[in-house]
């Protein structure tokens, strides 16, 4: 309890934590201060998609930490070099610019969106459409951005330039745009937001109106890239590509990065002063996100993601069958969400005593994000827990 009353004087209330404290973690498991293992289905939110210290991970940052850990951006450093030659062979980007966190990528996809179509065709250009219920960070212009009313309280004037729209309602976004309109921001799964996932003919149908248009297709996958759906980035699910994406989460295995890739005509509006980032793409922070793409864009691997989820939603739509407060099981991949009929919190909160890490977002609806290195007995540990619980 010190531990936590030092929290409580020391730092700022701007989260609601659990009463644990804890200090190890390995693959799937982590332990708190007093010895109680607990299986991990958070993942730090989706970002320790390998488990917690993989040993390809701890190696790469021990290796780095032991040479340079931080020079500026003036100069040219080696594995943010790497980094940048592998995301870009592994996507449709041209070109990327790092950061430390997935609202930073997302404000520099703002502010790059905006000042090309300004360099294209005029400053009238700058709206951006966005939709309910999306969750893009906690800065004025991500926050902006966010389709949600309970994050913005108290934060007004907001930034102007935003509309927001119903998400998976290609007809909402027809009729929103004008010729102020300078790009669409979309996450290909919403995470926070519910895990909601769109049509099959969605975001194929967005990227034709972008098309049509004349206007950015942004894709936010802080939450949805690096494998979490089985494929390394959401979008090759859909069949088609963004002008602009957003990484961050689990691209450095836990460490702090953000990144954002883009078309290189895109890119090219960016010049020396137009943005910066002091710790962007570090050498410690690439080091790290080196061994993590590198081990998760693997066939095989990416292969095992997609059959856990498929069993994951297997064992999970069983359990609905047998209980009636479980509305929907959905989601894709790794990433899981079940709704209920009534207030899940008290649900996760039983699932801790029991040694079960998962979290509750939008009210009613469990979201289930195991690392990707999970297996069918871990995912009938958990499931048996959660069993448990409804059960009472």
């Amino acid at each position: 309890m010190a531990l936590i009353n030092d929290s409580d004087n020391y730092l700022f209330s701007t989260y609601k934590r659990y009463p644990i404290v804890l200090i190890r973690g390995e693959g799937s498991r982590v332990w708190d201060q007093d010895g109680k293992e607990y299986l991990d289905f958070v993942s730090g939110i989706a970002v320790c998609n390998l488990g917690h210290c993989h040993p390809k991970i701890v190696d790469a940052i021990t290796k780095q930490a032991r040479t340079l850990i931080h020079v500026s951006n003036l100069y040219h450093i080696k594995p943010q070099i790497e980094l940048a030659r592998l995301l870009v062979e592994s996507s449709f980007a041209d070109k990327v610019f790092f950061c430390n966190s997935g609202a930073e990528a997302n404000e520099g996809a703002i502010k790059l969106a905006r000042k090309y179509m300004r360099d294209t065709y005029g400053k009238e250009r700058s709206e951006i459409i966005v939709m309910d219920n999306s969750f893009h960070g906690r800065t004025l212009a991500t926050l902006t951005a966010t389709g949600q009313e309970k994050f913005k309280a108290g934060f007004d004037p907001l930034m102007p330039g935003f509309k927001h729209v119903p998400f998976n309602d290609i007809e909402a976004v027809s009729q929103a745009v004008t010729d102020k309109t300078g790009a669409i921001l979309v996450e290909p799964i919403q995470g926070e937001g519910g895990v909601n996932c769109p049509s099959d003919n969605y975001l194929p149908e967005l990227r034709a109106l972008c098309d049509e248009k004349k206007i950015l297709l942004i894709l936010d996958e802080v939450q949805v890239g690096m494998g979490r759906t089985g494929r390394l980035f959401a979008y090759e699910h859909y069949g088609i590509t963004p002008d602009i994406m957003t990484l961050a989460k689990a691209l450095a295995g836990g460490l702090p990065i953000g990144a954002l890739l883009a078309r290189k005509e895109v890119a090219a509006s960016f010049t020396p002063g137009t943005h910066a980032s002091t710790f962007g793409g570090n050498p410690l922070v690439t080091a790290a996100a080196i061994a993590s793409l590198t081990t998760i864009n693997n066939s095989s691997f990416l292969d095992h993601c997609r059959t856990m989820g498929n069993y994951l939603m297997d064992q999970l739509n069983r359990l609905k069958k047998k209980n009636p407060s479980i509305r929907e099981v959905r989601g894709k991949g790794l990433l899981v969400g079940m709704e209920l009929d009534q207030p899940a919190a008290d649900i996760v909160d039983k699932c801790l005593e029991k040694g079960l890490l998962i979290n509750c977002v939008q009210e009613k609806v469990l979201r289930f994000l195991p690392p990707l290195t999970i297996t069918k007995k871990e995912i009938d540990q958990a499931v048996s827990t959660l069993e448990e619980v409804l059960s009472q």
